[in-house]
């Protein structure tokens, strides 16, 4: 089962991992240098011991694949991945005057009228967004995140490098590079950012036809984030293969911290309880072969009969 593998860490950080504290001040348990593999000829690596909603993943990644950071593509899409960090933004601005929003992750744990309020306030701002594009521009740009990283990086000489563009005409020219690779991480940027990226480089490898990817993510929250990230990358590397003329290898998916949050140990103890089923198979439209021209409508799941989700508190 390809899902055996993201089982497996869990249950490792379950069984070994270390106690740390963290910036968001919820506690944490970690390991660090694990990897796990996943053979995309088998299947799609979509879990199935919880529901993932994968219209959120694809939306997220064509996101990044059009080079945008403005939260108002995901919105018009109902994705709210990005709103912790553009709504802070706009609280900590001098034109907002409602009510204080301010260390949202612990007040919440605490007090149950301010959480509502806090979502309350936000489904206001989000609709803004969406509804006034001049407020959507000034607000709902996050800066420096993955699809400026991935499409526009911005050099000292003020120039701008597609990275992702330049590694498949690499792809296709010198298939057997080993410089396929894109970086996310800027020392220089890492002070401002909303959010110093957690998938720091991804690196493509080819081998008899097939296309491999490898990415290493400094950090990754095992419950939550880490199977967002598993069918993201495997969603990119498959719509790279057919841009590419190649077959879908492996993704390898490599990390630095891995750790599960202490409020999450309940929830991944109901997870590793399950049997997984079998997974799914990926359809992408055939007519398209370009990175740009996917839509929503142009990427399915076939066969995804996960369990019910299991919900669990954010850590921001």
């Amino acid at each position: 089962m390809l899902e055996q593998s993201y089982l497996d860490l869990a249950k490792t950080i379950m069984d070994t991992g270390h106690y740390k504290d963290d910036r968001t001040g919820t506690g944490t348990y970690s390991i660090f240098g694990y990897q796990m593999r996943f053979n995309l000829a088998e299947g799609f690596p979509i879990l199935t011991t919880k529901k993932v909603p994968f219209g959120l993943i694809k939306s997220e990644l064509l996101w990044f694949l059009h080079g945008d950071t403005n939260i108002r593509f995901l919105l018009q899409h109902h994705n709210h991945i990005w709103d912790e960090w553009a709504f802070q933004r706009w609280t900590e601005s001098a034109e907002y005057t409602g009510p204080d929003m301010t260390d949202f992750g612990r007040r919440s744990l605490v007090d149950a009228d301010f959480a509502k309020q806090y979502h309350e306030q936000m489904n206001l701002f989000d609709q803004r967004i969406v509804d006034d594009a001049d407020f959507a521009a000034k607000y709902g740009d996050l800066g420096l995140v993955y699809g400026s990283q991935w499409r526009a990086w911005k050099t000292s000489k003020g120039e701008t490098i597609d990275q992702l563009g330049d590694v498949i005409a690499e792809i296709k020219r010198n298939p057997d590079s080993r410089r396929l690779i894109v970086s996310a991480w800027s020392p220089e940027d890492i002070p401002t950012m909303a959010l110093p990226p957690c998938h720091t480089l991804y690196q493509f490898y080819v081998n008899e036809g097939k296309l491999s990817l490898q990415l290493y993510q400094r950090s990754g929250d095992v419950f939550l984030g880490v199977p967002f990230n598993i069918a993201s990358y495997a969603l990119l590397l498959s719509m790279v293969a057919r841009e590419t003329g190649l077959e879908v290898g492996e993704f390898v998916h490599t990390f630095g911290d891995a750790h599960i949050y202490s409020n999450h140990v309940q929830q991944v103890e109901e997870q590793l309880s399950r049997t997984p089923r079998p997974a799914p198979k990926l359809w992408l439209n055939p007519e398209k072969k370009h990175l740009e021209d996917f839509t929503m409508k142009d990427i399915k799941l076939i066969g995804y009969d996960p369990l019910p989700a299991i919900k669990a508190p954010v850590a921001v």
